[in-house]
This record gives structure tokens, sequence and C-alpha cells, in this order.
């Protein structure tokens, strides 16, 4: 089979493994690179360029092209679309025996700094054009009807070796020359999600991009509860995940790092218990602060609530269920806390929380002053100029995060602490493929990023410039996300 056939059909009887294009080492800046793209084909990417504000510039990359068309995934018992070798050969037995000719084929989930390379089987079936899609599902339906569970992939998804093709779009703001400022946002409340485009426009935005993974495990109407640090204006508003990435934002520095917390609660007698966590659902025996940008009721379930005010006063001990009131906090308790709250939260009492947010690089405490606003990440990407992609400690080390190919958002600092901001579109089969991990981290070292980390993706990706968004977000339309990151214009 020629080279060609290869890149175009994956050669369903193939052994296939991810590769990446390293990136010659170089002095980096905001200015945007000359050299070649670093997927794919190596080859000039074409650019558009504007100019946002004083500082600020946006640009459009495209670079590579379609040469990949669509194949048919045999689903295992466990229902993912790959196992152990073994599996994959007992399944490819079944697709035989219902008439299909199989292939299993052999990947390789590359290693990344805190997880080891991973050997994957799938069960493929047939091999059609971008146009032949129909095709591709014609054979599903066969397979369904012989009782076997399959379905429609593109090739371009799979994280291997690709051609593209690829649609950026890359925010470049100068230290030296940016006037502004960053911040963050939650939107109206915590508790609920809300669209980049109106967190954007709400706080008189020049960009915005989504910020980090939110809860979609909660009840629908608390999905907006940030996995990880939220600083806005200098209040914690949802704890940080300890060690995992974050971009701290204060003025208009920005630096990447990771983050822990410790919040205790310290009663008028002096009997101090750790607070678990910030404005989000409480599991059994623990205590969790919830401030007024929670938006929604403290849970309704057995345990105790204590409302402070803003000196922390004890000024109500509740049955759980209800709304925090304006100017005050509440902690509740579950379980063993419940009972701390009862025996220690006395009316008229105090109790006071501490809150130490703490940079996991330096040791050094952060002040929680007003200027302060942090998003969290999902996972480092680049750390000192090289790429290290710290999956598994940020809880992404599985074949979907690693190897796949999705929509990414990503953030970066440069030598001389200029931020970008980019988004890489995909899902959209013959206009662009998204990145992979490690792909995510070549892109942003090209970019010039020394620091970097990534943000949600799939298809809460958004960038927003000007009240518009520029991207082309992969559900077809703007998600509504947990929290952004926004880029404010000089007061």
């Amino acid at each position: 089979m020629s080279r060609r056939a290869l890149v175009a059909g994956l050669s369903l009887a193939t052994a296939i493994t991810a590769t990446t294009m390293p990136v010659a080492a170089r002095e980096l800046t905001t200015t945007f690179p000359s050299t070649k793209f670093p997927l794919g084909t190596p080859a000039v990417p074409t650019k558009t360029q504007k100019a946002v504000g004083q500082g600020i510039d946006l640009y459009n990359v495209r670079a590579g092209s379609a040469t990949q068309g669509y194949s048919v995934t045999v689903l295992m018992p466990s229902g993912r679309d790959y196992g152990k070798r073994e599996t994959a050969d007992a399944k490819a037995a079944e697709v035989e025996a219902a008439g299909q000719t199989p292939s299993v084929q052999q990947m390789t989930r590359p290693g990344v700094a805190d997880s080891p390379a991973q050997e994957i089987f799938m069960v493929r079936v047939g091999l059609w054009s971008l146009q032949d899609k129909k095709k591709a599902e014609e054979t599903v339906k066969a397979l369904k009807d012989a009782g076997i569970k399959a379905k429609v992939d593109y090739l371009g998804d799979d994280g291997v070796e690709t051609t593209g093709p690829w649609n950026m779009n890359v925010l470049m703001i100068d230290a030296k020359k940016f006037a502004g400022s960053y911040g963050a946002s939650l939107g109206a409340s915590v508790a609920k999600r809300e669209t980049t485009s109106a967190m954007a426009k709400a706080a008189g935005a020049l960009a915005a991009i989504n910020g980090g993974f939110f809860n979609i495990h909660a009840p629908q109407a608390l999905r907006g509860d940030p996995l990880g640090a939220s600083v806005v204006a200098g209040k914690l508003l949802s704890e940080p995940v300890a060690g995992r990435a974050a971009i701290v934002l204060r003025g208009r520095k920005a630096t990447i790092t990771e983050l822990k917390s410790t919040i205790t609660a310290r009663s008028q007698d002096g009997q101090r218990l750790p607070v678990n966590g910030v404005n989000r659902p409480a599991a059994v025996d623990e205590l969790v602060l919830y401030t007024e940008e929670w938006g929604a009721k403290t849970p309704a379930v057995e345990g105790a609530d204590a409302v402070l005010d803003a000196n922390g006063k004890v000024v109500a001990l509740r049955t759980p269920g209800a709304a925090i009131p304006a100017g005050h906090r509440v902690l509740h308790g579950t379980g063993i806390a419940a009972t701390w709250l009862q025996e220690h939260a006395l009316e008229a009492g105090t109790v006071q929380v501490d809150t130490k947010l703490i940079d996991v690089r330096s040791g050094r405490r952060i002040a929680l002053t007003p200027d302060l606003n942090v998003v969290a990440g999902g996972v480092g990407l680049v750390r000192n100029g090289r790429v290290k992609v710290m999956a598994k400690r940020d809880g992404h080390d599985s074949v979907n995060m690693i190897l796949r190919r999705h929509p990414r958002t990503l953030v970066g600092t440069t030598r001389n602490g200029s931020l970008i901001l980019a988004t890489v579109d995909g899902r959209k089969p013959g206009e662009t493929i998204g990145a992979n991990m490690v792909e995510a981290a070549e892109l942003m070292r090209w970019l010039g990023a020394v620091q970097a980390i990534n943000l949600d993706g799939g298809g809460s990706t958004a960038m927003v410039v000007g009240n518009k968004v520029v991207n082309k977000p992969s559900d077809g339309n703007e998600r509504a996300v947990g929290d952004a990151l926004l880029v404010l214009p000089k007061k």
C-alpha cells in the first residue's frame, strides 16, 4: 500500500502508532511564528490578522488538507470502542460470522509526562471516502441487525498520523503594549451555566475564551460549578483540586502554575474543622461553604446550616435547603460536620473561615486581593518551554482525552509575560479535526508559549472577540459553560 493510501485509510490491517512533530528550540515571543505549522505535512499555514485593541491581535490560522474518510468501529462488551487484543479478536470473529470483513487495528495512546503509553486494539469494518458516509451508516445498520453494536468513525478523529485540516483562532496579547487587564467570570451565579459571549458582554470585555471544566454530573441547575479553582475579584468561589494547573490573573499579569488551598472553620470556642469545598454539592460528612454567588439553595438533605454575616457572626442555625442571604455566607454540614456546627456554631457567636490559596510551584501564599482572578485548567501542557503533558495528575489520562482529537481551548504565557489564547476547532470532517493533547502542547510551543495549559474543550470551546463568537463551536451553537477568562479594556 502507498504512503498516501496509508494516510487516507489508516491501512486497516496495519498497526498504527501516534507520533508527534518536534519543534526546534528558539527564542519565544508574542510575534506570530514564521516557521512551518508543527502538525501534519510541514508547510507554512495561511493566516489572517486583525487588531483587536492596543497590544491585542487576532489571527485565524488554517493548515493541512483533508485526505481521510470513514470507517465503522465495532464496540466492545464494555461499550468502549477499544479493548485488549483478546477482546478485539473475539469481537472480530463475531463480525466475520455476521458476514462482514473485520480488521483488528493496534494503536498506541502516547505516553505523557505522568502516564506511560498504552496499547489498544480496535475492530473496524470497511473504508469509505469523505463523501460516502452513508455507506458506512448502512454497514452500521447491517451489524445492528446482526446484534452487533457499532458506530461510524471519521478517521481524522483517531489521533494518529493525519494531514489535517486544522482551523485555529489565536489571540496574542503583548505584555508591553496591552493597557487593559485580565479577569474571570462565573456569570450571574456559580451554579448556573452561561455562554462565554454572555459573560463577556456583561463584563464589557474586549475578548474572552471559555474557562475550565464544570460539573456535568451535578443536577441540571447546578452544573455551572467549576471543577477546580475559581477566584473572581479576590473571592474564592470554587476550591482548587490540589495540584491541578490553573492560570492566575492579577491586573495585566498572567501566571500559569498549580494550586492548592486550605480552608478552616474556627468557632468562637476555639474548635476547628476543615472546610472541604466551596460552592459545590456536599458529600457525606463534609463541611461546604456557600457564598451568595452560589445562586442556589443549599442542599435539601439531612444536616445543618450556619448562616454567617460578613464578620463571621452566626445569625441563624437552620435546616438545609434555603437560599444564601445577600451579604452572607452559609456553612453547610452533613454527618459529623453537621454535628460540629450544632455544637460549636452557636447563635450570636462567631465562626471565622480562614482561607489560604497556595502556589504549589513556589510554596507561597497567594493574596486574595480584589485584583486577583483565577481560572482552573484541565491539563498542564507545556512547562518551562518543554512539552510536559500532566494528564494523570489532572484526571484526564484516558485514551479519549490524550489520543483522540477534539476541539481545544488553550492558554499560554511567553518569556516576556505576554498571554496567548487559542482555540482549535474540531469534529467537522473535511473542515477541521481538532488536536490531541500532545498536538495541543506542540501547537502552544509553536505559538511561543513557555507555560501552557488545556482548558475545557469539545463543544465548550469558544472564543469571543467584540461580542462575537469567532470560532465554530462543534455543537453548531455556543454551549453554556461554567466560567470564562476575560480580556478587559483599560478603565
